[in-house]
């Protein structure tokens, strides 16, 4: 089966000389959710963008990127506003900086479904009013008149997920999206989205760093450090068995409930300078369990099993460290 998203070699180069991607390669199918995790910096944002075209003048993209079979990079700028809003999608982290304030949140719903269908300004304004209410924004024809301004950070958040997911998108990118929310907003936010994804189908892009949001969520996982594609596996695997360092590090960094004031333990050392990354595993540096031969050449993410990838010359960690 054709994926909905297919990402294969994706390299993204600023014009300041940093490749903030390298070599990435992602794969999403339709009403799956894949999370994509890793420290700041790791080149998760960039992906998304790049897979929206958003990405400023001047950055370099190289690679593959296709919804659906069809090819996105290299597609004319009024191909891809074609594109975006209708086939895919994008809930950013911040909904205050996205929504535009000088227009009422049921105008700006309105808009993203007359973009991208043939139908009337009173049929769309009635359709944003009902893409409000399934978002679950109680009293959704007040709420239609109101400026962002006027709503709570989850309040415009529901806003943007009914925006993105007016048109019926195949694939909705979710980066952080509930970042700046409570706990309790943000668990309604996230089940809000796997319920919409059952009823739709769609297949959704997660960008996160928050590992119990993952846990909960997402079906498949990308670690991502430096820029590439460290190790991937079903979430239910990854957790249970992470083969790479810097993925054992993550998991040890959570809290855990059976010991709640425990010290939590920490991955010593910094990112590398992606403008001059190291020439052998770009973790490398970082890793307690590195030898010779990671520091002098970069690892093949290969394959534990059907769909398990890991780039680390000494998987499966726990065999090699045994002998």
């Amino acid at each position: 089966m054709t994926p909905v998203l297919d990402v294969a070699g994706l390299s993204i180069r600023f014009p300041n000389g940093l490749k903030a991607v390298d070599g990435l390669t992602l794969r999403v199918g339709a009403g799956q959710t894949l999370a994509v995790v890793g420290e700041s910096g790791c080149g998760k944002s960039a992906t998304a963008l790049a897979i929206i075209g958003l990405l400023a003048e001047g950055t370099q993209v190289g690679g593959a990127v296709r919804l659906s079979g069809q090819e996105l990079l290299g597609l004319a700028p009024d191909e891809m506003r074609r594109l975006r809003g209708g086939d895919v999608a994008m809930i950013f982290q911040e909904p205050m900086t996205s929504l535009n304030p000088a227009f009422t949140a049921g105008d700006q719903v309105a808009e993203a479904i007359r973009a991208h269908r043939a139908i009337s300004k009173a049929d769309a304004a009635r359709e944003a009013v009902a893409m409000l209410e399934r978002v679950r924004i109680p009293d959704a024809a007040r709420r239609a008149r109101q400026y962002p301004h006027e709503m709570s950070g989850g309040m415009r958040q529901r806003v943007m997920i009914a925006m993105a997911l007016a048109c019926r998108p195949k694939l909705l990118i979710a980066d952080e999206p509930t970042t700046a929310l409570d706990v309790t907003v943000q668990a309604q936010i996230l089940a809000l989205l796997d319920e919409l994804k059952r009823e739709t189908g769609t297949a959704v892009l997660l960008i996160t760093h928050d590992l119990g949001v993952v846990a909960d969520h997402a079906d498949h996982v990308a670690v991502m450090y430096a820029g590439r594609v460290v190790e991937h596996a079903p979430a239910a695997q990854l957790f249970a068995r992470p083969e790479h360092p810097y993925t054992i590090g993550l998991l040890g960094a959570r809290p855990s409930a059976a010991s709640p004031t425990a010290r939590l333990a920490s991955i010593e050392g910094t990112v590398p300078d992606l403008r001059t990354p190291p020439p052998g595993c770009r973790f490398a540096p970082r890793c307690p369990f590195r030898i010779a031969r990671c520091e002098a050449e970069a690892p093949a993410l290969t394959a534990l099993s059907a769909e398990h990838g890991v780039a680390c010359h000494r998987a499966p960690l726990e065999a090699s460290l045994a002998a």
